[in-house]
């Protein structure tokens, strides 16, 4: 069972929990129907910006596709989604697709699966039947992970105090998602709920340094 952390608000309790799961990596799968064939692609993701580059990058790898359809969801409460059918029947292949995310019980994820045309019309069911199989196949030949919940925060400085900074937040053990280091210097961590005050605490230091809170997933 997840663990759950409880914060009191004004007048509402909400729980948070503290693990959830999500895929590691990259994974594909394959499906085919009557000559169409059917490349599901799942990937962690983070947040809607990082979907738009990731579909961005499907369709130009799959340029000759008919079709991407896709769906995603994103938080801790896994209450951001969205599902796209690209094209096909209302309701035909991204709602399948969201669903294999929420059969799964995953979150932070994108899943997009390409169609390349076989000449022959499947039909709504044989849609949904062909989408969802896609996305199936990509999230079975991935690896599914147990995340840790941690507070995720860009950080902004000079370069002066770029290996200072870099000190403190490695012995923090938070982790680098992201790193520029030029004339303006630029980390996206994460790091743990327990240990995030103390690293804000000695960072507080740098005068240069400015600290930005994505949020906490």
């Amino acid at each position: 069972m997840t663990d759950i952390n409880t914060f009191v608000g004004k007048s509402k309790l909400l729980k948070i929990p503290t693990t959830y799961k999500t895929l590691k990596g990259t994974s594909e799968g394959q499906y085919k129907e009557k000559g169409s064939k059917f490349i599901g692609i799942a990937q962690n993701c983070e947040d809607e910006e990082e979907a738009k580059v990731l579909l961005d990058k499907w369709r130009n790898d799959h340029y000759q596709a008919r079709h991407l359809c896709w769906a995603y969801r994103f938080g801790i409460q896994k209450d951001v989604y969205r599902a796209n059918d690209d094209g096909e029947p209302s309701n035909s292949a991204g709602a399948p697709i969201l669903g294999q995310i929420q059969s799964y019980d995953l979150t932070n994820v994108l899943i997009g699966v390409v169609r390349y045309y076989g000449g022959t019309k499947l039909g709504v069911g044989g849609l949904i039947n062909a989408y969802r199989t896609g996305a199936k196949e990509a999230i079975e030949n991935g690896k599914i992970i147990t995340e840790t919940v941690k507070d995720r925060f860009k950080l902004f400085f000079d370069y002066a105090d770029m290996p200072h900074i870099m000190n403190d937040v490695k012995e923090s053990d938070a982790e680098i998602k992201e790193q520029t280091f030029e004339h303006d210097c630029y980390l996206r961590i994460a790091i743990k709920i327990e240990q995030s005050p103390l690293l804000q605490e000695q960072l507080k230091k740098y005068n240069s340094l400015k600290i930005e809170k994505i949020g906490t997933f």
